[in-house]
């Protein structure tokens, strides 16, 4: 229902109708500016139209992350923050997420990497936020065994296992310019990315390369990569292709015996076992060392595929003692090694807002 329609000259100024060629205004009874798109056709209610206007989707994200202030405190000033960016932004979607370890935050869609960049820069710049942003995913198509399909935006929402028939993740068609000295070094990178190279073009002293390769593997940090072989010189450009069915699991980390879902991530079998090496790798020198040895794990299901130990703090508690006989020393180091594993039991780890930022940069 429109209360007002006028035009801008350049102040709003109210009229009857709208001529031709004209820039106008509608003033609407919607609660939400969320509920009129770009691309909506406004219609006559006396004489509507039969179809939309043609030419115009919905924005799809592909690219999403949550993002959670420093403080539980902040986190009414970030849903505000992002609702209101979001009034100027209508390709970004947002909805509430909670952790057990960073608190409650939001899980934000974005185009790609670029737009998520902006996004970040536009909330701690203009919003003053200190935030904490997880390992940026993709969404992925779920068929049960049962035939029921879902779409899930992050490794934790994936279901049993067992109930899963086929996991689908998005393919990419992309295409890079470069100087052809470096031809040979970039078609090694796109294989170790799982990708397909499709095509490659001379042009003067230029190379053109088409491509295809899952949007996961190049979300983190494939366009540095690029950026580093090919000094600077290497472009880089892509559009989504479709979803393929490819054998995913789910990479499960736990800290101290305890599975944190927020450094969950899915990806390839074949590739499983070298990230979570890696990652638990990285995690150990993140996570400050305790009283008490930490155990760091990666697992699939129930299979744990990567282990590193965070050795514990170790205070000398022999000092006070001189000579005698050597059952006293070993009477003390029994007491102090009972006590650190009560602690194992009943302490907890600390993990630090770096932890979940560690997979940005793989390298």
């Amino acid at each position: 229902l429109a209360l007002e329609v006028g035009a801008l000259r350049p102040d709003m100024s109210p009229r009857t109708k709208l001529q031709t060629g004209e820039i106008g205004y509608i003033v609407t009874n919607l609660k939400s500016t969320r509920e009129a798109k770009v691309g909506d056709t406004i219609t006559l209610a006396s004489q509507p139209a039969s179809s939309p206007l043609p030419g115009y989707r919905d924005v799809q994200p592909f690219v999403y992350a949550g993002f959670f202030p420093e403080s539980n405190d902040k986190y009414q000033e970030l849903k505000d923050a992002v609702e209101k960016l979001s009034l100027s932004d209508s390709a970004l979607q947002f909805s509430p997420e909670n952790s057990p370890v960073l608190g409650f935050g939001m899980r934000l869609g974005f185009l790609g990497l670029l737009h998520m960049d902006i996004v970040r820069e536009r909330l701690e710049r203009e919003y003053n936020l200190e935030l904490v942003v997880t390992n940026p995913s993709t969404d992925y198509q779920i068929t049960l065994t049962s035939g029921e399909k879902l779409d899930i935006k992050s490794a934790s929402e994936l279901p049993d296992v067992s109930l899963v028939a086929e996991i689908r993740e998005p393919w990419i068609t992309g295409e890079i310019v470069l100087p052809q000295t470096y031809v040979g070094s970039v078609i090694q990178l796109i294989a170790g990315k799982r990708g397909q190279q499709t095509n490659i073009s001379y042009v003067d002293k230029q190379a053109v390369i088409g491509f295809e390769a899952p949007l996961a593997n190049l979300l983190t940090d494939f366009y540095d990569q690029l950026k580093s072989l090919t000094s600077g010189y290497g472009s880089f450009n892509y559009e989504l292709a479709d979803y393929r069915a490819e054998d995913l699991v789910r990479l499960d980390f736990y800290v101290a015996g305890e599975r944190v879902d927020s450094l969950s991530v899915m990806v390839h079998r074949s590739e499983a076992q070298s990230l979570g090496r890696e990652i638990v790798g990285k995690l150990k020198d993140v996570i400050p060392r305790q009283n008490f040895k930490v155990s760091l794990q990666a697992a699939i299901g129930g299979k744990f595929i990567a282990r590193e130990d965070i050795s514990a703090y170790r205070k000398d508690v022999t000092t006070g003692l001189y000579g005698g006989d050597v059952s006293r020393k070993k009477k003390v180091l029994a007491k102090q090694k009972k006590g650190k594993e009560r602690l194992k039991r009943f302490g907890k780890v600390d993990i630090p807002a770096e932890a979940f930022t560690v997979m940005l940069k793989r390298d």
